[in-house]
């Protein structure tokens, strides 16, 4: 039975999925090393709750829908991710993280992308009373420290690419400059012209990323983009804290409530943070060139492929 999903590999496959996976079982080990020396708790992750990231209004989002479970009469939605336990979790711990598994529901055709899996691990963190810059400098921090580790890593010999090189600090970018740039979907243009990850400020999306109080219709969340045609890495945001705005900003979206119900009523309780997650296959897929997302997954989970376990 192959282990590469639904696809038959060879015998030079199997030694360029070892590789990658060895680097992962690395990066794992790395990313967990690095939060813990920058002061973050980890936390076990949520599957299961009464509320979860909607992914919406995000245009760019392609989630056919939400996993929903019934169990003792009580209605519960599979993670799409951890953003709205997240938030809670920073009141009363501080600086938090997760290797967070999620499942998203993707359309089939998401599996030309590249980069698109309907179940994948995100590394999620948020930080109490953080701003963007606060973001930005940890991330950095983080893969300066990834790629340090990981210059000697026999994997890339296998694979014949190059141990990952960034130079600090990296370029940012907003919506606006990169529309006027590449048009509408300037994703796949703009990370093909840089040759670093760059950041990207102000989309328009979740009801919970903030709105700049100072630039009505202006967001103060973030992307990292990878360079090389790999796309987007991670994202995140300053959270809305104020239940108020957060009612507000959710009846605006025309998303229904009743499945943030419980959130909602909490809302009150939440104190300003900002946080982000990034994926560590599309981590290991940039940092080995692998072609595929799904290439770095012992059990590939990706949308139209019918797995083999």
């Amino acid at each position: 039975m192959s282990a590469a999903g639904a696809r038959a590999i060879g015998t030079d496959e199997r030694e360029r999925q070892r590789a990658r996976l060895a680097l992962m079982s690395d990066v794992l080990l790395e990313t967990t090393r690095f939060f813990h020396r920058e002061g973050f708790t980890q936390l076990l992750p949520v599957m299961l709750g009464r509320s979860t990231d909607p992914l919406g209004p995000d245009p760019g989002s392609s989630v056919l829908r939400t996993v929903e479970v019934d169990y003792l009469d009580q209605r519960y939605y599979l993670m799409n991710s951890m953003i709205l336990h997240k938030q809670f979790a920073v009141r009363d711990l501080g600086k938090i993280w997760i290797l967070s598994p999620n499942v998203r529901l993707e359309r089939p055709e998401r599996a030309a992308s590249g980069k698109h899996l309907f179940e994948f691990t995100q590394a999620d963190f948020e930080m109490p009373r953080a701003r963007t810059r606060d973001v930005q400098d940890l991330v950095e921090r983080y893969f300066s420290a990834l790629g340090k580790v990981l210059q000697d890593h026999p994997a890339f010999s296998v694979l014949d690419v190059a141990p990952p090189h960034f130079t600090l600090p990296w370029r940012s970018y907003t919506t606006h400059e990169l529309e006027e740039r590449y048009g509408e979907q300037w994703e796949e243009a703009a990370s093909q012209a840089e040759e670093q990850p760059f950041w990207v400020h102000c989309h328009r999306r979740e009801f919970y990323d903030r709105e700049d109080p100072a630039q009505p219709g202006h967001f103060l969340n973030y992307d990292l983009v990878y360079p090389l045609g790999f796309g987007e890495a991670l994202s995140g945001a300053e959270r809305e804290w104020e239940a108020e705005r957060i009612r507000t900003r959710l009846l605006r979206t025309g998303i229904p409530p009743a499945p943030f119900r419980a959130y909602l009523e909490h809302a009150g309780d939440l104190i300003p943070s900002a946080g982000a997650g990034f994926g560590i296959e599309r981590l290991v897929r940039f940092l080995t060139r692998a072609p595929h997302v799904g290439d770095v997954q012992l059990f590939r989970r990706v949308p139209g492929e019918v797995p083999t376990l």
